[in-house]
């Protein structure tokens, strides 16, 4: 496929390249692959699209990492924070308060389901994670049960990598090399119905039998020690799991029924990524607590959000009762006055509507591609979809570990990319492209991201 080329372009990228390899320390990065070539550099976004340093233009089937919702280069992002910076650039909510933070916790209250009317600003979805944590853990001794300090997560599952989010995250590569860990987590098997072992005829009794596996894993624990259940509404690790019918209902039945506290980490799938605002309204659930990021500011400005029921704020009302918990950066001004901006930018040009209006196209779209030998399932919601790889379609056999890293990570990340898709191709459970384009995009974009990866897939088969 041909990729456009900026003609703006005027950085010296062999220049950038070097100093990449020589001093930053990239994230989630085997560095050992730029030994004998160049880190890619990206310079510029407009719209859907990237460049890099080179003037080479990509899709960005990402949304940068599920967060530019309103796609690239919005100025009106650009002048809000511009505006805040002048105004007022810095100032900590510690006994303070300043107007966008107030503006932003009002307007997020209001929109949340149900009575989650407090709202603790954050930094990232990680730090927003280990905060939900915390609370958790002191709500319940202020309510006289201390021992309610447990939490339940479900296998594969990413739910950061600071060392409270990580022990609840799920991915057991992630963890082994910062171990140990905050103990007090356990795991349940996720809702990846592809690969069920058990009622894999019936998607509802599968959900129903996933959801209580988390009364089990309570019971064992003893209820009397287990404070929170963390939960993504469409889980990413592993591919977009959605949820089946019924099986959020039946997770708030069992946390009433032991007084366990339902997390809905929405860090991804908040602000529009499955067509609402709270993916918890999507799926007809009520939390006690969401944890966002991400998308609140469509990555324009570091921001991370815990949206917490009234009455987990209610004992901490009271004479010297502190959450003793916060971060120099958390509700920074300039970052909420993005994130009000960010909010109203969505609002006018109802991107929530147009991902629903938007997403059978979609994945209609990615649907064509399971007559490839290489595409065993397709699975998602929204603007967000996982494209499971197999070696043997009718088994679903997997890919084994040579063979994963000869194709994914010897070939098919680097191929997509150099054929002009910014996307994900990931093995920390079973190999997987995932898809999560900015809110802006179309038919355009979908046919686009189509027909790359038709290419690259085929050819990345040849290699099995």
């Amino acid at each position: 496929m041909t990729t456009t080329a900026d003609p703006a372009a005027t950085v010296d990228a062999a220049a950038l390249a070097r100093s990449a390899r020589s001093n930053l320390w990239m994230h989630f990065t085997r560095h050992s692959a730029y030994d004998t070539t160049d880190v890619p550099v990206i310079v510029r976004g407009e719209g859907a699209y990237i460049w890099d340093a080179r003037g080479k233009r990509y899709l960005d089937g990402l949304a940068g990492l599920f967060a530019v919702q309103v796609g690239h280069g919005r100025e009106e992002l650009a002048e809000a924070a511009a505006r805040q910076t002048k105004q007022l650039a810095y100032f900590p909510l510690w006994g303070h308060a300043h107007p966008s933070a107030i503006e932003l916790a009002e307007r997020l209250a209001a929109a949340s389901p149900g009575d989650l009317n407090r709202v603790f600003f954050t930094v990232s979805g990680g730090e927003s994670v280990e905060t939900a944590w915390k609370l958790a853990k002191q709500y319940f001794k202020l309510v006289g049960k201390p021992t309610k300090h447990k939490v339940i997560s479900r296998a594969l599952a990413y739910h950061g990598t600071s060392q409270g989010a990580l022990s609840i995250t799920g991915i057991p590569g992630a963890k082994a090399d910062f171990e140990p860990l905050v103990p007090s987590t356990m795991r349940v098997p996720n809702t990846n119905f592809y690969r069920a072992t058990e009622h894999a005829d019936d998607y509802a009794a599968y959900g129903r039998w996933a959801a209580d596996q988390i009364e089990q894993a309570i019971e064992f624990e003893g209820a009397d020690t287990v404070a929170a259940v963390f939960l993504e509404p469409v889980q990413n690790t592993g591919g977009c799991f959605v949820p089946p019918p019924g099986y959020f209902e039946r997770v708030r039945e069992i946390c009433d029924k032991h007084d366990v506290l339902l997390v809905s980490d929405e860090v991804i799938c908040a602000f529009g990524r499955v067509g609402y605002d709270f993916a918890a309204k999507r799926y007809g659930y009520q939390p006690d607590i969401i944890t966002t990021a991400k998308g609140l500011t469509s990555g324009y400005a570091p921001l991370g959000a815990v949206l917490a029921s009234e009455r987990l704020m209610d004992p901490f009302t009271r004479g010297a009762t502190t959450f003793m918990h916060g971060s120099t950066y958390g509700g920074h001004p300039v970052s909420c006055a993005v994130a009000l901006a960010n909010l109203d930018l969505m609002e006018r040009e109802d991107l929530y509507g147009h991902v629903l209006a938007n997403e059978s196209a979609f994945r209609s779209t990615l649907d064509k591609l399971t007559d490839l030998p290489i595409v065993g399932d397709v699975r998602g919601a929204g603007f967000f979809y996982g494209i499971e790889l197999v070696k043997d379609k009718a088994t679903k056999e997997t890919f084994s570990a040579a063979e994963s890293e000869r194709v994914l990570r010897g070939f098919l990340s680097d191929a997509l990319f150099e054929a002009g898709l910014y996307c994900r191709a990931d093995d920390r459970a079973e190999p997987v492209v995932q898809l999560s384009p900015p809110l802006i995009c179309d038919q355009r974009q979908f046919d686009e991201m189509e027909q790359i990866l038709r290419d690259t897939l085929t050819q990345a088969w040849k290699l099995l």
